[in-house]
């Protein structure tokens, strides 16, 4: 004898419409963030540079992770330009924030850098002009800013820092320590912000590596002991080229257990300042 299923109650199909209409909404919402995580992505690699200037004695090379969940996508930056009076400028640099907005934001203060690095006299004032002028637009968001400038005559690089985790160097005779100089507030946050400059003079042949803290800091990495380990794989590839250094440092990103993006900018001096023994 045949049972007959009863049948379903009234809140019974109701639950099932809903269920139905959330998975619905579901999907189009994965669908809306899966095109904005795109957007995102090409985006950022539209605007990162695709060659980075070099000269006889200074190589440059960079390389950029996105987020490892595909979510966080579009914060940091590097660049690099030639000036009008012959030297050579660097940047690295992390919004506040990800998605299409920081990628946009991120436009906006790498072209902003480049507009006002040719009419500055250092890295202190570039920075300074650029955080009035990204507070001018009022967009709401901030980012933090390593700048540096390398003058090729005096053999001399000056940079500045905005908020920013230090950079790296190392020599191939075995030194290094973090480039950990006095800066000033993120660029965004309040006018008239004024940003010390170093000022370093290099003998020896070595690296100069400028990052963000997607490599060196992650919910389950503290940032002190990022840096340390990058430390010491850039003074163990000291010697060898920029694009292998910067790969290296990289490799400290896959320990951090990060979701941020991560970004890397290498300057490897092959020769001794003029002058110098």
């Amino acid at each position: 004898m045949l049972r007959r299923r009863p049948p379903r109650s009234a809140s019974a199909d109701d639950l099932l419409t809903t269920l139905g209409r959330l998975t619905a909404q579901a999907r189009e919402g994965a669908e809306k963030q899966r095109a904005r995580v795109e957007l995102a992505e090409a985006l950022q690699r539209e605007m990162l540079p695709a060659v980075l200037p070099s000269i006889p004695g200074l190589r440059a090379a960079a390389t950029y992770a996105p987020a490892r969940h595909g979510l966080d996508i579009g914060g940091d930056w590097y660049d690099g330009f030639p000036l009008p009076d012959g030297s050579l400028a660097f940047c690295v640099g992390d919004v506040q924030g990800h998605d299409v907005e920081a990628a946009a934001f991120m436009g906006q203060i790498r072209f902003g850098l480049r507009a006002v690095a040719g009419h500055a006299a250092d890295p202190g004032e570039v920075l300074s002009r650029a955080n009035d002028l990204l507070l001018s637009v009022d967009c709401g968001l901030f980012a933090t800013c390593t700048f540096v400038r390398f003058d090729p005559v005096a053999w001399e690089l000056t940079s500045a820092r905005a908020g920013h985790v230090p950079g790296i160097w190392a020599t191939t005779n075995g030194r290094s320590g973090l480039a950990d100089d006095p800066g000033g507030l993120p660029l965004g946050i309040a006018p008239g912000e004024s940003y010390p400059v170093t000022r370093r003079r290099f003998a020896t042949a070595g690296a100069y590596v400028l990052l963000t803290d997607g490599v060196v800091e992650g919910p389950s990495f503290p940032i002190e002991a990022g840096l340390t380990q990058v430390t010491r794989l850039v003074s163990a590839n000291a010697d060898g080229d920029p694009a292998t250094v910067a790969d290296a440092a990289m490799s400290v990103a896959e320990f951090t257990g990060h979701t941020d993006d991560a970004a890397v900018l290498v300057l490897r001096f092959d020769t001794t300042a003029p002058g110098a023994g």
